[in-house]
């Protein structure tokens, strides 16, 4: 790795791939969803599939992803399975970009303020 201009590493191709391998498990809302519900606390797959509203095999499937993604840990007890997260950095993540989602957003409703409104309103004539 070199540093940029902004004293940041440049990393490598293979480490990019690493992190874009990251944010595309994070890329799928039914995954966020189950995250928002593990949050709690370790789930089992069934409560998780109805808290979701979605069947078995989907979350079953997605959840399976994240495993791999070194994200959540399983755990079996007879014949329910339960899952819990693993790695907490990911609420980290994801308040970083709804943080800066709600900064844009605000940023946007700014200019449809009261205020703004009438200075247009007062052009128009």
């Amino acid at each position: 790795m070199t540093m940029n201009k902004n004293n940041r590493q440049t990393m490598s191709l293979e480490a990019l791939q690493l992190v874009a391998a990251r944010f595309k498990v994070l890329s799928d809302p039914m995954r966020l969803r189950i995250l928002q519900v593990l949050e709690t606390g370790e789930t089992s797959v069934s409560a998780l599939s109805e808290a979701v509203e979605s069947t078995q095999p989907n979350v079953s499937k997605h959840l399976k992803l994240m495993q791999e993604a070194g994200m959540l840990s399983r755990r079996q007890e007879g014949n329910t399975v339960y899952y819990s997260i693993s790695d907490p950095t990911v609420f980290e993540l994801c308040d970083v970009v709804c943080s800066s989602l709600a900064e844009r957003f605000a940023a946007h409703a700014s200019v449809f303020s009261t205020g703004a409104v009438h200075a247009v309103r007062g052009r128009r004539r």
